[in-house]
């Protein structure tokens, strides 16, 4: 799990888990970003892996602007934008659903691309993470923010010498 910002593609909360759905991370997330950035991001956009009920839920309460994929997307290929007036018995996962299809959503949701999905690229086949090497929850915990600090560390680097 990574949180990051999408102005500077810095790492702001890691975590790691042994549970395969991302769907009860939300919430644990949503708490280290709060502790590490003493605030909750104006927009949050997140995989099919974290859409449920309860998460949609818990982002209206919190008054997160939040763009969950509904479905998995095949590459290159947008959903068709919902037409006409939403209709008034939508659940949590509909309203999300015609959300993410409207013409901003989609403008929305497609900055994962730019944000997200290039630091674990960088992390993956730059720097050559594609699995720990250390075994255990608390050490593989550990080896993951380490790797995070050194991706900060080097944006922060690369930012230093651009200004300088």
């Amino acid at each position: 799990q990574a949180a990051v910002d999408g102005d500077h593609q810095i790492i702001v909360a890691v975590g790691v888990s042994n549970q395969a759905s991302d769907a009860t991370h939300l919430e644990p997330m949503l708490e280290r970003i709060m502790a590490n950035t003493g605030q909750l991001p104006e927009k949050l956009i997140a995989d099919a892996g974290y859409c449920s009920t309860d998460n949609i839920e818990a982002s209206e309460k919190r008054g997160l602007d939040a763009y969950y994929s509904t479905s998995r997307q095949a590459h290159g290929k947008r959903p068709r934008p919902s037409r006409g007036p939403a209709p008034r018995d939508l659940d949590a996962r509909g309203r999300m659903d015609r959300k993410i299809r409207s013409k901003a959503g989609q403008a929305i949701y497609a900055l994962r691309k730019i944000i997200v999905e290039p630091v674990f690229g960088q992390i993956k086949g730059a720097r050559g993470l594609d699995c720990f090497l250390l075994r255990g929850l608390k050490k593989a915990s550990t080896e993951w923010a380490l790797m995070a600090t050194t991706h900060n560390i080097g944006k922060l680097h690369r930012a230093a010498l651009a200004a300088a």
